[in-house]
């Protein structure tokens, strides 16, 4: 072997080792595949849990990930996936800023031979190639039935998700799916209902402050989207010494939320195991990549077409059963108890 022939050799086996580990490089020499994770907005806890598993349950599979955050802006989000492309990623694994603007960009990825995973959030109008998520219609059920079984009567807001996330529409189908029948009966009244650009906390924080002046601090339950927004209106009825005393929705099991839940300021959360879809979505990922044929046990109509889907169990958290985050390894005892 010549000598250059030799070096080159060992610097493509000395990249391939940086890059991946040894378990990556295949004795053939064929590259790993490559998966692009574009995310919304890590500065939220969820997504940065997010990401690490799915790096490390992709890691295990072989597969080298790249990851960026788009920070809450569909431009920027744009932008990155089309660098993504660039780059020469084999699948990209998106959850969506805008479920609605990823069109254009989406064929210029089957352009180049690049598979599409939606992650979490359905990415309408669009070609996509799959959908993995937690059961969301369930997830806004078990919202909903969290904040009756608390308060199965009064004055009611819905605080949902950001108006831009195809996946607030579906948990709100699911709310009123338990709330439609006790609203006809008369037991609940709707008092108000606002969606919150981005699930901002501070936003939420606002809206709930102005709903509480408008109905005169008579506000018995807010079926609140997500633990970000919940955490928001906790905020909010604490300033009136109402925390506590009104039932208060969640999801995402978020830390704070999970220590609201223990409080007793949060009535409940639902928890998704952020490791289980994770792993599941890494290892679609590299099914899609290799162009096999992956299990799906759903389909959701985004617009475009009907997306094979694969769609996980969600779990509502109470008081009673909040210690399954610990037993799970979700958090440690004293991440959620401080001791």
């Amino acid at each position: 072997m010549k000598l250059t022939t030799l070096r080159a050799a060992t610097l493509g086996l000395g990249l391939c080792l940086s890059l991946m580990g040894l378990a990556s490089c295949s004795k053939s020499g064929e590259k790993p595949t490559l998966i692009g994770f574009s995310i919304d907005d890590m500065r939220l806890e969820r997504w940065a849990r997010d990401r690490d598993f799915f790096d490390a349950a992709a890691t295990k599979l072989g597969a080298k990930v790249l990851v960026q955050s788009a920070n809450g802006s569909e431009e920027r989000q744009v932008a990155q996936i089309e660098n993504m492309i660039s780059r020469g990623v084999n699948v990209l694994v998106i959850v969506p800023q805008n479920s609605k603007v990823l069109g254009n960009v989406i064929q210029e990825a089957h352009r180049n031979h690049v598979k599409v995973l939606s992650y979490d959030r359905l990415i309408l109008n669009a070609d996509v190639d799959a959908y993995i998520s937690f059961d969301n219609l369930k997830v806004g059920q078990m919202q909903a039935q969290g904040v009756v079984d608390a308060k199965p009567t009064g004055n009611y807001f819905l605080l949902g998700g950001s108006p831009t996330d195809n996946n607030a529409k579906i948990l709100r189908q699911g709310q009123m799916q338990v709330l439609q029948p006790l609203i006809d009966k008369g037991d609940i009244k709707v008092v108000g209902d606002q969606w919150v650009p981005d699930w901002n906390p501070t936003r939420a924080l606002g809206i709930v402050e102005d709903a509480l002046t408008a109905n005169a601090n008579n506000i018995d339950g807010i079926v609140a989207s997500n633990d970000a927004i919940a955490g928001g209106a906790v905020q909010a009825l604490a300033a009136q010494r109402l925390a506590g005393k009104v039932a208060v929705s969640g999801q995402d099991a978020d830390l704070a939320g999970v220590k609201r839940v223990v409080e007793g300021t949060q009535t409940m959360t639902v928890y998704k195991p952020l490791d289980k879809l994770a792993s599941e979505a890494a290892k679609l990922s590299v099914q899609l990549a290799r162009g096999e044929k992956p299990a799906f046990n759903a389909h959701y109509d985004n617009g475009e077409k009907s997306v094979d889907t694969v769609l996980l169990e969600p779990v509502a958290l109470t008081r009673a059963n909040v210690d399954k985050v610990i037993t799970d390894g979700f958090y440690t005892h004293e991440q959620v108890y401080g001791h």
